[in-house]
């Protein structure tokens, strides 16, 4: 079972696509995991969370798409998709990142 954090806040337009996306990848994939809705309300939590905006994916605390700075701010994410920036990943792309980490706690796994 793998924990999936969605980061938001609620004047995001993008955050529930990005959770209906992100909903789609873990039933066509069978994934056995998780999700938590993580809403900041302020600037405190924002830098709290370290909040590269809304939405952001954490899967077992790791942002899918990490990024440089130390602005956390209450704001909107675009991603860099196939068909330029968006304001939530593409499904193939939450499934390609949720099974690269994935794939690497199962090979950590059998080094222990």
């Amino acid at each position: 079972m793998i924990n999936i954090d969605l980061l938001y806040f609620e004047d995001c337009p993008s955050w529930e696509s990005g959770l209906l996306n992100l909903k789609k990848v873990i039933e066509t994939e069978k994934i056995s995991a998780k999700i938590k809705l993580v809403k900041i309300v302020n600037e405190d939590q924002a830098q709290k969370e370290h909040f590269l905006g809304s939405p952001s994916f954490r899967v077992n605390g790791i942002d899918l798409w990490p990024e440089e700075g130390n602005q956390y701010i209450l704001n909107c994410r675009v991603y860099k998709t196939p068909s330029g920036m968006q304001g939530t990943p593409t499904i193939d792309m939450l499934k390609e990142e949720i099974q690269r980490i994935i794939k690497h706690r199962k090979a950590t796994a059998k080094h222990v």
